[in-house]
């Protein structure tokens, strides 16, 4: 069964992508010139990265109406993954609008039910996220905590669920490897850890993940080309 497909869930997710389309098309243009030179494009995520360190909630105010979200194929990927790996237990930084988290509570939806937890800093987002979700018919299966995630993530534990066995990375640039590290004691050996935005350019989250030494096997993946989509597994043997 795909949920994807038909019904609720493949409704919402058209209407939201039409939607994200036609909201985010603005800012989408000032990325979209392909011939930029390498060098353009690393001082402006080093400069994004710098104004997050700077102002991490007051940043990304100024992106609170814009959905940010994933493609429809790499959408379609996460869906895929949740179900390859039998997940119950999915952890998303950077939920926005909820399109990324209606993929893989659905997958969890089409495999019995398990739990999707997600952080969104901005409330305003997570309340729209919410009422998304409520129209695909999967709220039951998702918590949204609101704020930043080195803090609603910081009491994740095996007491309130067991062990996590999937990561979708697509918020905040700089928070990337803290929000990793902070998780890696929930993780299970095999987890997969999927990061949007993971561009190579003087990225320490990259580095960290593709050194064998810190326990991941990683590597770019060519979904939804430009994105700078990194797909690394989890490979230390879990804490019990």
């Amino acid at each position: 069964m795909d949920s994807l497909s038909t019904g609720r869930v493949a409704r919402t997710l058209a209407q939201l992508f039409t939607e994200a389309e036609q909201a985010d098309r603005p800012l989408m243009a000032q990325f979209a010139d392909a011939e930029q030179p390498e060098q353009l494009i690393a001082d402006t995520i080093a400069h994004h990265v710098a104004e997050e360190r700077r102002d991490l909630r007051g940043f990304y105010r100024g992106y609170a109406d814009n959905y940010l979200n994933v493609a429809p194929e790499y959408g379609r990927f996460l869906y895929q993954c949740a179900r390859a790996r039998g997940a119950t237990r999915i952890v998303e930084f950077g939920t926005s609008m909820g399109i990324s988290t209606i993929h893989l509570a659905a997958a969890l939806r089409d495999m019995g039910g398990g739990q999707l937890i997600g952080t969104e800093l901005e409330p305003g987002k997570a309340a729209r996220a919410r009422a998304n979700l409520d129209a695909a018919g999967l709220a039951d299966l998702v918590e949204i905590r609101v704020g930043d995630a080195r803090d609603t993530l910081a009491g994740l534990g095996s007491e309130d669920g067991g062990k996590v066995d999937l990561v979708l990375l697509d918020g905040a640039f700089s928070l990337y490897l803290p929000v990793l590290k902070l998780l890696e004691p929930h993780l299970k050996t095999g987890t997969p850890i999927l990061a949007e935005n993971a561009f190579d350019h003087d990225n320490e989250y990259l580095a960290y993940v593709r050194d064998p030494a810190n326990g991941y096997l990683s590597q770019p993946i060519p979904i939804s080309e430009g994105r700078g989509n990194e797909f690394s597994v989890f490979t230390r043997v879990a804490a019990i």
